[in-house]
């Protein structure tokens, strides 16, 4: 188990008034726990900077009455099945469907899938949600 360190920071009082807003918005128990998970974050994009293994997630929404869509989607899917780990379809209605898309690899890879399903024609809206392998941070 690691050990705790306590440290003084200096900030602005309107600066921590709306640091202690948004922490009671997001339900933190304290300060702390923000502060950690900011730093946490940090590292995190640092990964994407200059990492070799991440992990994330990407969300597609789409209509699934667009001719060739779902089949233009899985060409690129088999093109990139290195990195994808898993994939589930979910149809939202009649209309729209939602396609999460887990991934891990090199993160010029993982931007490279994100950019090329987020730019077909027919996709609605296209997210990457960006997080670690869990091994840089603790």
């Amino acid at each position: 188990m690691s050990s705790l360190v306590r440290f003084g920071v200096s900030l602005e009082k309107g600066l921590l008034e709306k640091f202690d807003r948004l922490i009671k918005e997001r339900n933190y128990t304290n300060r702390s726990e923000a502060f950690r998970d900011l730093i946490r974050q940090e590292f995190v994009k640092k990964e994407w900077r200059e990492g070799e293994d991440v992990a994330g997630a990407i969300t597609l929404i789409y209509d699934h009455h667009r001719k060739d869509l779902l089949s233009k989607i899985t060409d690129i899917q088999h093109n990139f099945q290195n990195i994808i780990i898993s994939t589930q379809h979910i149809h939202l209605d009649h209309d729209n469907c939602l396609e999460l898309i887990a991934v891990r690899g090199n993160p010029i890879e993982v931007q490279k899938l994100a950019d090329t399903l987020r730019s077909i024609k027919g996709v609605k809206h296209g997210t990457l949600s960006m997080s670690s392998t869990g091994k840089e941070i603790s």
